[in-house]
């Protein structure tokens, strides 16, 4: 069994056929699908595909940082009333995205701290977005990480000093997605080294899709591509790919075994 550690699936992008989708993902082997909320608007839809599928979808809650704007007060009102409402398995997706903005940069780092604190709270993981931002979440992440908090940095793009600077957190892990499989990419020779325990699976669908479907809309299924270029890397059976990284997120997103 493979686990798809970060999908939105409940994306508008499925809405002809996501049926279809988590069907063709539960054919392939991805049997579970953890699914990051991002914005106030799309959490009814993420409930929604968890309840038809109970044992295959997991939700989070969090806001996502490129949906901090003026409201942002208000959206992390009703993000924390859900996420203390029920069990969520992380809190996420949050951190900060610098690529596009930085106008809202204080916002969003007081947004990311707060949901850090929450996690801290509830004691369960969050799931962390970063995106030409690193910096600005070691600051955060350096005056509140302890044994409390534990993660995964998902879409994982970063250089050997962030692998080197993110181990030396209590508990964080690496979320490998479709940028593994890109020529021009370079990720491979980041993470050849890193412990094979320390990695997690994920597509990000339908965002970032992995060769050879590279340009298209992503989804779940497409996960096996990405563990067969881990294998190809580490040169492991993909049933050992299959076997750690899952174990790996299970024990993270103290999922059911």
């Amino acid at each position: 069994m493979f686990i798809d550690t970060h999908t939105h699936l409940f994306s508008d992008s499925f809405d002809e056929d996501r049926n279809e989708v988590v069907q063709r993902a539960i054919q392939s082997g991805v049997e579970l699908c953890l699914l990051p909320n991002i914005d106030v608007d799309t959490i009814d839809a993420m409930h929604k595909l968890e309840l038809k599928y109970p044992k295959n979808c997991f939700s989070m809650m969090g806001l996502h940082p490129g949906y901090v704007d003026e409201r942002w007060e208000d959206k992390l009102e009703i993000i924390k009333k859900n996420l203390f409402s029920r069990k969520y398995i992380a809190v996420g997706e949050i951190g900060m995205d610098l690529y596009w903005d930085k106008t809202h940069i204080d916002a969003q780092r007081e947004v990311f701290k707060k949901q850090v604190e929450w996690a801290k709270e509830l004691k369960i993981p969050i799931a962390i977005h970063a995106r030409d931002a690193f910096q600005e979440i070691y600051e955060v992440l350096d005056v509140l990480d302890d044994e409390n908090l534990s993660g995964v940095f998902h879409c994982f793009t970063g250089t050997l000093e962030d692998v080197n600077k993110i181990a030396g957190y209590h508990n964080f892990k690496l979320g490998i997605g479709g940028v593994l499989t890109y020529k021009n990419a370079k990720l491979d020779l980041v993470i050849k080294d890193v412990p094979i325990d320390q990695l997690i699976l994920e597509t990000d669908s339908p965002y970032l899709s992995p060769t050879p479907h590279r340009g298209k809309r992503n989804e779940s299924s497409y996960l096996l591509h990405i563990a067969e270029k881990l294998a190809d890397i580490y040169g492991l059976p993909l049933s050992e790919i299959e076997r750690q990284t899952t174990e790996t997120a299970k024990k993270l997103f103290n999922l059911p075994t």
